[in-house]
């Protein structure tokens, strides 16, 4: 079985719910996608590392760091690190914070100082509905001197989050949409 098929059995069995939700978008759904309970399981962050590496590595433009918002994207920017580094190419990773650092140094940014300056990031998500929070990220990560190149989710759920970004000029890359989750 591939990679990418494993990760889909494991993201059914461990992190998929039907049933009725209410998104952190304030929208309400027929099914949830904890993607986490796969992530922070030990062949799942492998998983989610690996496919996420490959789709860095067939991005057109040299990634200098990996990151994304506390606390989806903190086993996702971690596994896409260490694969990263079992193939010998190391990318740094860093997580952004849904608040600044109220004492030290009162930042937004975390790893920062692994970062080449001004370098071009992969920002990551677990799950993507609205988008709004990748915005937020995007803003975030670009005032402190970065450069988002890429967005890569593990789910697009399908529900306007790559339009809205579009409609900003990015391109959302999905380790999976909702239909090819489900199919």
């Amino acid at each position: 079985m591939s990679d990418k098929k494993q990760l889909q059995k494991l993201l059914l069995e461990k992190s998929y719910r039907s049933g009725t939700f209410k998104l952190s978008s304030g929208r309400e759904s027929d099914f949830y996608i904890d993607v986490k309970q796969t992530s922070l399981d030990a062949e799942g962050a492998l998983l989610c590392g690996k496919e996420i590496y490959k789709l860095i590595q067939a991005h057109p433009e040299t990634i200098g760091a990996v990151g994304g918002m506390t606390l989806g994207a903190d086993p996702l920017v971690t596994g896409a690190s260490i694969a990263s580094f079992l193939e010998g190419n190391p990318i740094p990773a860093f997580i952004v914070r849904k608040e600044a650092k109220g004492h030290g140094t009162k930042q937004y940014l975390e790893g920062q100082k692994n970062l080449p300056g001004g370098c071009n990031v992969t920002l990551l998500e677990d799950v993507v509905t609205t988008g709004g929070t990748l915005l937020q990220v995007i803003d975030r990560v670009e005032e402190q001197g970065f450069k988002v190149v890429q967005i890569i989710t593990v789910v697009d759920r399908q529900e306007g989050g790559a339009e809205t970004l579009k409609e900003k000029g990015f391109d959302l890359e999905a380790i999976f949409t909702r239909e090819e989750l489900l199919a």
